[in-house]
């Protein structure tokens, strides 16, 4: 049984959270845009300053289903729980936020690739959004696989453990931290790395990432 602070120590996305789904599933469709389409009559002054701080557009709210601070929220929410030793509620936050940060990692590689070739300002700027949320989905992850962990469901974290490996490689800090998790699973056998004593003379460089 991994306690609460063993949680911590080690650091502190596969089910999809039914209230988010439902929620999602609430919103109303999108309208076909007309060709010449009609504004209300003061519609400049109705625009909003987008640059203005204190004018929050309801995206950037941390109360959104879809937004990366929603998604941090419930990463927040998710640690007071495992604080508490609630690892039931840390589970359903986790999954969650995981849902949310791919959602999101998703939506922003494809604008990036609607925008390739057009306006690479754009276009590099989503992409830098699909790789951080991403990052955000994979830690997310990692967390989840802890606390089933903790909930001494190993058969349930091995596949979230894989998924990282996959999205980071193993050469990245989060690759190694789940290959680690792996190992002392007893999912696999060899150490990685590999103690220096025993390492190969020489070695061929990573492999690049997907």
């Amino acid at each position: 049984m991994v306690s609460s602070g063993t949680v911590r120590r080690l650091g502190f996305t596969c089910l999809v959270s039914l209230p988010f789904t439902a929620a999602l599933a609430l919103l109303p469709p999108a309208q076909a845009q007309n060709a010449d389409p009609v504004f209300p009559e003061g519609a400049d002054e109705m625009q909003q300053d987008l640059t203005d701080p204190n004018d929050l557009r309801p995206l950037t709210q941390d109360s959104s289903l879809l937004s990366l601070q929603g998604g941090q929220r419930l990463m927040a929410e998710a640690s007071g729980a495992v604080d508490s030793q609630n690892y039931t509620l840390a589970a359903t936050k986790l999954q969650e936020a995981r849902q949310v940060f791919n959602q999101l990692s998703n939506f922003y590689q494809q604008l990036s690739t609607s925008f390739s070739g057009i306006d690479n300002r754009i276009f590099d700027a989503q992409r830098q959004k699909a790789l951080e949320t991403a990052e955000m989905r994979d830690e997310a992850t990692y967390q989840l696989a802890l606390v089933h962990r903790a909930q001494n469901q190993p058969e349930l974290a091995v596949p979230l453990l894989i998924q990282i490996i996959r999205s980071q490689n193993p050469t990245r800090d989060l690759g190694k931290r789940a290959y680690q998790q792996l190992f002392e699973l007893g999912f696999v056998d060899s150490p990685y790395p590999r103690p220096r004593d025993s390492q190969p003379t020489s070695s061929s460089p990573a492999t690049p990432g997907s």
